[in-house]
């Protein structure tokens, strides 16, 4: 296994509500290196989007540290946390979030061009992306134009936009049917593996968690890893 390109060290988050505090993640600390795809399962209400958002820099911890590529981002300013998440980490959702008033292709241009690439360069490498998931024949479409499978392929060509070294994918394939989540799901696979990525993937399918690399279980604001 290559270097560790996530690491969360003694993460906890609580929430406050009305008089009581609510532990959601206890002192929890977890590694992924390069090339290494990780199952995160757990009942609903564990915890496993709250970890996610905090590991993406989407929301931060109450204390602990999360390092992303080496770089302790828990003191950095937002807007540094901004780039980062920007540059380094590309997220998958359950509902695949695309614009809908832009065409697949758009969907995976705009955010190459939000990070200050060219419009020319952007359009060259979001075709490429289209491709490499089996749509490039679907590249003026709109998301209302394209299947279920096909829209959550667009949203993983997206999430590699910007050559992220981190995914982060949270119940991708939720919401599809049975066969159509098997390809989406083989496809995630791929794409990991061809990447070099470090990946986190929240799911209820205990099919597919065991066919990753690493199976952890969110339990009590604490992961267990179940292969150990």
């Amino acid at each position: 296994m290559n270097s560790k390109l996530l690491e969360l060290r003694a993460i906890h988050r609580s929430f406050q509500q009305s008089a009581k505090t609510l532990r959601v993640l206890d002192d929890l600390s977890l590694c992924v290196s390069s090339g290494e795809a990780v199952a995160l399962v757990g009942q609903s209400g564990s915890g496993k989007s709250t970890l996610l958002h905090i590991a993406g820099l989407l929301e931060r911890p109450t204390s602990g540290d999360v390092i992303i590529t080496g770089q302790d981002c828990g003191k950095i300013s937002d807007d540094e946390r901004t780039a980062i998440r920007r540059n380094h980490v590309g997220f998958v959702y359950q509902y695949h979030h695309l614009m809908p008033e832009f065409s697949s292709l758009e969907n995976i241009v705009i955010p190459q061009m939000m990070a200050g690439v060219s419009r020319k360069i952007a359009t060259e490498h979001a075709a490429h992306l289209l491709n490499s998931v089996g749509l490039s024949e679907r590249r003026d479409h709109r998301p209302a134009k394209l299947s279920g499978g096909e829209q959550q392929r667009v949203a993983l060509a997206r999430a590699l936009a910007n050559e992220p070294q981190i995914l982060f994918a949270d119940e991708p394939t939720g919401n599809l049917d049975a066969e159509t989540a098997e390809g989406v799901f083989n496809l995630l696979q791929r794409l990991i593996s061809d990447n070099g990525l470090a990946a986190v993937i929240a799911t209820h399918n205990p099919d597919l968690a065991d066919r990753l690399d690493r199976r952890l279980l969110l339990k009590n604001g604490k992961v267990v890893d179940q292969n150990s």
